[in-house]
């Protein structure tokens, strides 16, 4: 099992020479991958959680793939609907192949209908959009040239390209919780990206359910890659009111350790606060990173 991290994108300490500092500490610590969040109009509504300034992914990765050897670089999570699918195809295509290899499709339908607004994209059928635009996603990935007469783009005969380096394409992880994100993933995703889902609904609930929604599609159950919180204290908390990633280094890695025998193939780690007004230093959240991570590769 691999871990991955979560770069903070933005805010006060999201600057070019953290993000260089970011991947220097990844690579370095045995990371397999880091990623970046995504929003495009920081709205009163988004700028509450993510406030300016914030680097866009899809040209911050590239940037960040010329600076590292082996990271793998991507995206927790993409929203679809806010860019034309041709743009995003071409986008990753390119992250891709500049990366050798290296990128990662995280994906999700997004949460803020004041950014939906300002984007002049439906959020209520933000759903529906989604699943249109990642069936064309694939389509220019997989085809020199494409056509879609859809609900929401119509394009004929189109050139794509560059293909992606990975074939057929980079690993799709889709994100979310919702019953529609679970057919989501059965119908599109190589992994399922839920972020901060309880362990035991994933047992009882959501993983029964993504196997019943891959075996309707005919495709092959997607693998779980989870992306968790971690909030590392320095002595165990009662497990009665322990949140996910919250605790002892013992209690985070039994929280890991179960997500390895549900069969995740990666962990996404988390020290970004729930609110910027809680955000700590920079060192503070890699001194922790660094602990779970070391933690880990002796004990898998």
């Amino acid at each position: 099992m691999k871990l991955g991290l979560n770069i903070r994108n933005y805010g006060p300490t999201a600057t070019p020479q953290a993000f260089r500092d970011w991947v220097s500490f990844a690579e370095d610590t045995g990371f397999a991958l880091a990623v970046m969040s995504d929003h495009v109009a920081l709205t009163p509504e988004v700028s509450e959680l993510y406030p300016a300034p914030f680097y866009d992914p899809f040209t911050t990765l590239p940037w960040l793939a010329a600076l590292t050897d082996r990271l793998e670089l991507g995206t927790s999570v993409a929203i679809a609907p806010y860019r034309h699918p041709l743009h995003t195809a071409r986008l990753a295509a390119n992250i891709d192949q500049v990366s050798g290899g290296r990128f990662i499709f995280g994906v999700g339908v997004g949460w803020s209908e004041s950014e939906f607004d300002v984007a002049g994209t439906p959020f209520a059928q933000r759903g529906r959009v989604s699943d249109e635009y990642l069936e064309a996603i694939k389509a220019a990935w997989t085809n020199d040239t494409v056509s879609t007469d859809g609900e929401f783009v119509r394009y004929n005969d189109v050139g794509t390209g560059p293909r992606p380096a990975r074939t057929p394409h980079p690993p799709i992880w889709v994100g979310g919780t919702s019953p529609g994100a679970i057919r989501r993933t059965a119908r599109f995703g190589d992994a399922w990206h839920p972020n901060n889902a309880e362990i035991s609904w994933l047992r009882s609930t959501g993983l029964p359910a993504l196997r019943a929604a891959a075996e309707a599609t005919g495709r092959p159950t997607p693998t779980l890659n989870p992306r968790m919180r971690v909030r590392l204290r320095d002595h165990d908390l009662p497990e009665t009111d322990r949140p996910l990633g919250t605790g002892s280094l013992a209690q985070i890695s039994s929280d890991i350790e179960a997500f390895a025998e549900m069969g995740a193939e990666y962990v996404v780690l988390d020290t970004n606060p729930d609110h910027p007004r809680d955000e700590r230093p920079l060192a503070d959240d890699w001194h922790d990173l660094s602990v779970v991570a070391a933690h880990v590769a002796k004990t898998f």
